[in-house]
C-alpha cells in the first residue's frame, strides 16, 4: 500500500472501484471530492446509501425495485392488467416509462441468460413470470429483452416456457434507427429490418 495515502482513503477509491464503469483514477477523483466537499454532503451520501438498502424492496408481483408492496404501478387500476412487458432490469422500466405511452404492467427478470457469465434461467426471475401468468387473466406478453445474443436467448427460453398458457407472445420491434446510415448498420440489424418491413 501506498504510505501517502491513508487506508480510510484506499478503502473508499477501493469501494468506488468496484462500482460498474468507475474505474481507479474516477474513484481517486471521487474519494478526494469528497474529502474537500462539506462534510453535509457526505452524510447526505452516507444517509441515501443506507435508506437504499434498508427502504427497498422487490414488488411481489413485477419484481421492480420498489418502496411498497405491490409498487405503484402494480396497484394502479388505470393500468391495463392484460399485458406485461418483460424487461431485463429495473433501468428498462424506466427508459419506457419515460416515453409515457405504454400503460400496461412490467416483469423484471434482474438480468439475462448468459452462460459466459454463470447465469441460467433459475437465477432470473422468469420462474415468477410464468407463476404470475398462470394466476392472473394476461393477454399478451412484449419481450422486452435487449437486442443482443444474451437477450435473444432469454426471449426464446420465455417463450418456452409459456407457450402452453395461452397468451399472446409479442416482441419489441427491431431495424434501423431513425436518422441512420444504411451504410454503417451492422448485418443482423440490416436482416431483422429487412424482415420486418411495413406496408407503405
Amino acid at each position: 500500500m501506498n504510505q501517502a495515502v491513508p487506508p480510510t482513503v484506499t478503502k473508499l477509491i477501493d469501494a468506488f472501484s468496484r462500482l460498474p464503469g468507475v474505474g481507479p483514477k474516477t474513484a481517486s477523483r471521487l474519494t478526494y471530492f469528497l474529502l474537500r466537499a462539506p462534510d453535509e454532503l457526505s452524510a447526505s451520501l452516507a444517509a441515501a446509501l443506507t435508506d437504499l438498502k434498508t427502504k427497498t424492496i422487490y414488488c411481489s408481483l413485477c419484481m421492480n425495485i420498489t418502496e411498497q408492496d405491490p409498487c405503484p404501478i402494480c396497484s394502479d387500476s388505470k393500468r391495463d392488467h392484460s399485458i406485461i412487458a418483460v424487461v431485463e432490469e429495473p433501468l428498462d422500466v424506466v427508459a419506457i416509462e419515460r416515453i409515457g405511452t405504454f400503460k400496461g404492467l412490467y416483469h423484471v427478470l434482474h438480468g439475462a441468460i448468459s452462460p459466459v457469465d454463470g447465469i441460467g434461467p433459475d437465477d432470473l426471475r422468469i420462474r415468477e413470470l410464468v407463476q404470475r401468468l398462470k394466476d392472473s387473466d394476461v393477454l399478451e406478453i412484449i419481450i422486452a429483452t435487449n437486442p443482443n445474443m444474451q437477450g435473444e436467448a432469454t426471449a426464446m427460453f420465455i417463450k418456452q416456457q409459456i407457450a402452453k398458457l395461452g397468451v399472446k407472445t409479442t416482441r419489441l420491434a427491431r431495424g434501423l434507427p431513425s436518422g441512420g446510415d444504411l451504410e454503417y448498420v451492422d448485418s443482423v440489424t440490416l436482416l431483422r429490418a429487412l424482415e420486418g418491413r411495413d406496408e407503405m
